[in-house]
């Protein structure tokens, strides 16, 4: 069976790596793929878009392991989700709730049975006592019921709100990717009835005409916008970064004005 790992570990600490030699010592036969390391350090809502976003390109089955997890220790906790097709593992905070807008869990458990866990389980590394434990048993076959009980409440992000005025509709950035490119909060659904060539997008004091239809829809340098393989609206430089020149950090408003 395959497992996924996301973290915002990236590769200069051997966490990743202890993940991977507890999984493999469970299960010698376990599959791992690395999703993502490169996750912002404690940004739950990119690794929930993440996690979102992949899912879908996974086959049956697979387990889907996600540690982004700036409450390790406290109360919050540690969850499995089982899908039709696939599981989620990680913390209770919201990172595992944007794959329920696409389809809903048959049961969240609360993934407390100690023994599935390290022993002794440190308090600042669960990924490694309880996350990867807990994907090499299932990988295995053991039975989600037997990880804990069944909870029925469970946090959950909120996507930040999509405000349409009149001819504006208002949005932020949500996502950051390793070329500078600026995901919104703006979904292709919010844009679909609007005339394209009579849009413009702004961002800080930029003004960008249009939606573009691919990156190099533009001269090399210019900014452009468009709608990404999320189905986000996003702001782009054509071989460059559009963070690195506008100075855009998560949370900046985007606005979309139109002519009617």
């Amino acid at each position: 069976m395959l497992i996924t790992l996301t973290t915002d570990f990236g590769y200069t600490d051997p966490f990743v790596g202890i993940m991977k030699g507890v999984i493999y010592r469970i299960n010698p036969q376990a599959q791992v793929v690395d999703l993502s390391h490169g996750i912002p350090a404690q940004n739950i809502m990119a690794a929930a878009l993440v996690l979102r976003q992949a899912t879908p390109y996974f086959p049956r089955g697979t387990i889907h392991v996600v540690v982004v997890d700036p409450g390790v220790g406290s109360t919050r906790l540690p969850l499995l989700m089982e899908f039709e097709e696939s599981y989620c593992i990680g913390p209770d905070n919201g990172v595992l709730s944007l794959v329920m807008e696409e389809k809903t869990p048959g049961r969240v458990i609360h993934l407390s049975n100690p023994a599935y866990k390290l022993q002794p389980t440190s308090a600042t590394f669960h990924g490694r006592d309880i996350f990867a434990p807990a994907a090499a048993y299932l990988s295995r076959g053991v039975a989600p019921e037997t990880f804990g009980e069944t909870i029925k409440d469970f946090a959950r992000l909120t996507w930040p709100a999509v405000i349409k005025t009149g001819t504006t509709i208002k949005g932020e950035i949500v996502y950051i990717d390793g070329f500078g490119n600026l995901s919104s909060s703006i979904g292709a659904n919010d844009l679909k009835e609007l005339p394209g060539h009579k849009l413009r997008i702004k961002l800080h004091d930029l003004s960008i005409p249009g939606l573009a239809a691919n990156y190099a829809a533009v001269e090399q340098h210019k900014y452009l916008a468009l709608v990404n393989s999320w189905g986000l609206l996003e702001i782009a430089v054509y071989k460059g970064s559009a963070q690195k020149r506008s100075g855009a950090t998560i949370g900046d408003k985007v606005e979309v004005t139109w002519v009617p």
